[in-house]
Order: C-alpha cells, then structure tokens, then sequence
C-alpha cells in the first residue's frame, strides 16, 4: 500500500507550547486509496474492526533524530501478527512535538500519557484508540526510549 495515500494530522498539541489548559493529543490519519485492503488489513479473524490492544503506534526514523529536518515513517502494525496495517511518511518534529504533548497530558490526567488515533478511509471514520504507547526507533531500529512514549510498568 503506498504511502502517499496516507495524510497525517494532528490535533490538540498547541497548548504544551502556549501553556495552555491540557488536551488529550489527537492524531487522525487520512486514506485516500483502495479501501478494500486497508479495511482488511484493520479487520480481525472474526471479521470485527481490531481494537486498540491489538495495535502498536510506531515511528522509525530514517535520519538521526537531531538532523534539522528529520524523516520517518510511521507505522499502525497488527500485534497479533506482527503485520503492518499502514506506513507513512512525517516528520520527525511533529511526530516528536505530538508525542511530548501526550506526555504532558498524561501528567496533567494523572497517568503516563495517552492520546487518540483515528483512521479514516475515504473520509469516514473507521476505528478510533485511545492508546498510551508510542515507539521511536532510530534509523538502525534500536528504541530511543527518551523519545518514546511508554507507560511505567510496560517491560519492552
């Protein structure tokens, strides 16, 4: 599935920089292609949307994470089968930016941290998670934990 079916936009992250009041960051991914693999791809054995356990948010950089204009992808993958759902491109700043804004709001909601996904195809919602998890890998695939949003008490 290209990538360039996928748009990226995020919400509810000006506020860390503006001291504003907390919002739960919100990410929502855009696609425009064939719907038919995508929704097979977000879609379980027993043919029921996955839910938020049976998905990892991920963003795999593809230059060093202090590069002034850094790339990654990021990726929804199938716990389950290790499969991955989606693939896109975005820069690291805003990856990055979103998920230090789901870290603050996670101290300000009293947990560590969680934001919403939504995926939407042709326009339409199709599944929505909240999630507390999100991994950055540096351009080798080593976990760069200090940029990672991980829950304490998660043993990676």
């Amino acid at each position: 599935m290209r990538r360039d079916y996928f748009t990226l936009q995020v919400s509810n992250v000006d506020w860390v920089d503006e001291d504003g009041s907390p919002e739960k960051p919100t990410v929502t991914i855009s696609f425009e292609g064939p719907v038919a693999t995508l929704r097979e791809r977000l879609t379980g054995p027993d043919d029921e949307p996955l839910d938020a356990a049976e998905t990892d948010v991920a963003f795999r950089l593809q230059t060093a994470v202090d590069d002034d204009d850094a790339q990654g992808v990021v990726s929804v993958t199938n716990r389950v089968t290790g499969d991955f759902v989606l693939e896109l491109n975005e820069s690291a700043a805003n990856v990055l930016r979103f998920i230090r804004a789901a870290r603050r709001y996670g101290e300000h909601a009293g947990d560590e941290g969680e934001y919403g996904v939504h995926i939407l195809l042709d326009g339409d919602e199709f599944v929505s998670y909240d999630k507390s998890t999100f991994l950055v890998y540096n351009a080798d695939g080593n976990l760069l934990r200090n940029q990672s949003l991980i829950p304490s008490g998660v043993e990676l």
